[in-house]
């Protein structure tokens, strides 16, 4: 009984992160949002829409591709390695925006995409057959075939879609004892909903060098980018961890 009482008092707190292009930015990545209507030169629909699919696969083949070895040559910056580090203090859970690893790869063990995952590649014939690419096998095209036998496509939730792991996310937002909010315009949906989901009481940041208007939610604004801004928060966060021992 003694046992359970402590291990209960040493719980971590959750400290859960909804993060979206402005972190993975910073390590050069570009995102749909950086010029009007247009992704590396393509147009968006044309390379992010499940018509987009339809009418030119092998165009979003392409373009994956592209964006495939470009991410291989980025690096987190400082704001993914903070997050990885504030686990020594918190049960820290990523919901992000972005297809890439970079989280992954600072560190960050528990992440959830909620727009697929640039790395991976899916059965077309069924969504839930999931296969990894290595950095030396990065290119697809229509007739690249799982080890299943299925004809695949990248593994990135298109407009028109369903967003499958949107309910997860807002599960872990309804546990989150303090929300972070890094990195988006808070107009791409359901992602910018999840400020509803955000418990009575428990404390909210945005970080963000031009947010959007959160005047209707009890927010602290960092108007900063998402390294100088993480950097600001982490001060913040580790002194409430250790107030707390």
């Amino acid at each position: 009984m003694y046992v359970t009482i402590f291990m209960c008092m040493k719980k971590k707190p959750v400290l859960v992160i909804s993060s979206g292009a402005g972190i993975s930015a910073e390590s050069g990545i570009k995102t749909f949002r950086d010029a009007d209507g247009l992704w590396e030169n393509y147009p968006v629909m044309d390379v992010a829409s499940a018509d987009g699919f339809r009418r030119n696969p092998a165009l979003i083949h392409k373009f994956y591709n592209e964006r495939r070895h470009q991410l291989v040559n980025a690096r987190p910056n400082e704001a993914h390695k903070i997050l990885a580090d504030l686990e020594k203090y918190y049960d820290v859970r990523v919901i992000t925006q972005n297809v890439d690893d970079l989280h992954e790869r600072a560190g960050s063990s528990n992440v959830l995409h909620l727009h697929g995952e640039l790395m991976k590649i899916r059965s077309i014939k069924n969504p839930d057959y999931i296969e990894e690419l290595s950095p030396d096998n990065l290119d697809t095209n229509v007739e690249t075939r799982g080890k299943n036998g299925d004809l695949m496509r990248p593994h990135i939730v298109f407009f028109q879609e369903p967003v499958p792991n949107i309910e997860k996310a807002v599960e872990e937002v309804s546990e989150a004892d303090i929300f972070v909010v890094i990195g988006t315009s808070l107009v791409v949906y359901p992602a910018a909903s999840l400020l509803n989901f955000v418990r009575p009481g428990v404390p909210v940041f945005y970080i963000d060098p031009n947010p959007a208007d959160v005047s209707g939610f009890p927010v602290k604004v960092i108007r900063k980018t998402a390294t100088a801004g993480m950097a600001e928060l982490r001060d913040i966060l580790v002194k409430k961890a250790e107030e707390k021992e």
